[in-house]
């Protein structure tokens, strides 16, 4: 693909998302002194601003800072923080680390597939909730541990599983 082809390809792709979330990305790029060694820096941004960074925003910040395209996509799927997907309003992570696993969190996670009718990774029909596992919290002692957005959630039984569902669905 040349390079001008990218481009047309690129910006036409930009139009599905919104026009001036890619402006207040481009303005914040261009507020930084240098954008040598900020590129986690500006996919933070850039999620915070899409919700999850699509093909057309890597590719745009890119551009942008005059890299391969290759490269920041390399950073957007080593790191876990960042999404390539839509995610729901909420996050829901089970925390499957030994101590957790151990203490059942396998079942906790099992219940919540089949209460949220989803699989990991994936968001619910209504788009309130995605469900992810995860390695470790660090909170052993509190195993088993999941948390919803920032909220940790210790000893969970799969008893109290629906009564904390209810609380965000409010």
């Amino acid at each position: 693909m040349t390079k001008a082809h990218e481009i047309s390809v690129t910006a036409q792709a930009e139009q599905e998302l919104p026009r001036e979330k890619f402006d207040e990305l481009e303005a914040f790029i261009e507020g930084l002194g240098t954008t040598k060694g900020a590129l986690i820096e500006i996919l933070h941004k850039a999620q915070s601003l899409f919700g999850y960074l699509p093909r057309d925003v890597q590719l745009f910040v890119a551009r942008k800072l005059g890299i391969p395209g290759a490269e920041v996509f390399g950073v957007v799927s080593f790191y876990s923080y960042f999404t390539t997907k839509p995610r729901g309003k909420h996050t829901i992570s089970v925390c499957l680390g030994t101590a957790c696993f151990v203490k059942g969190a396998d079942k906790i996670m099992e219940r919540l597939k089949e209460k949220l009718k989803i699989e990991s990774n994936e968001i619910t029909e209504d788009g309130l909730f995605t469900l992810k596992d995860i390695r470790c919290v660090g909170a052993c002692g509190l195993a088993p541990v999941m948390m919803i957005d920032d909220k940790v959630y210790g000893r969970v039984k799969e008893e109290d599983l629906d009564g904390i569902l209810e609380s965000y669905r409010k």
